[in-house]
């Protein structure tokens, strides 16, 4: 897995490796309004996972998770599933997105 410096590093080299879908989450799966795709947790998998941790303010956290449909060939990213979006998404979906890190 490569190592990237900054988040648009990450979703620039995602994109390059086939990573095209912007996911967000909706509650209990996750969706991209703009291609229809809609995955639930048991319909995905996280390949890889790109933390970063603001050097002066935590509000410049954010997380780049890879992802892939296990059916479909669909290929995304989802970025920042923490912090803002958590109280927005349910349990299982929260686990799935936790075991990764």
């Amino acid at each position: 897995m490569e190592a990237y410096d900054t988040v648009v590093e990450a979703l620039n080299g995602l994109k390059q490796k086939g990573y095209t879908t912007n996911f967000n989450i909706a509650f209990d799966k996750l969706i991209c309004s703009e291609k229809k795709n809609v995955l639930n947790p048991d319909e995905f998998e996280i390949t890889e996972v790109h933390r970063f941790e603001g050097d002066t303010n935590p509000a410049d956290e954010d997380v780049v998770y890879a992802i892939e449909s296990k059916k479909g060939n669909i290929k995304g990213v989802l970025t920042g599933a923490f912090g803002t979006y958590a109280e927005a998404a349910s349990d299982e979906l929260l686990r799935k997105l936790t075991m990764h890190h």
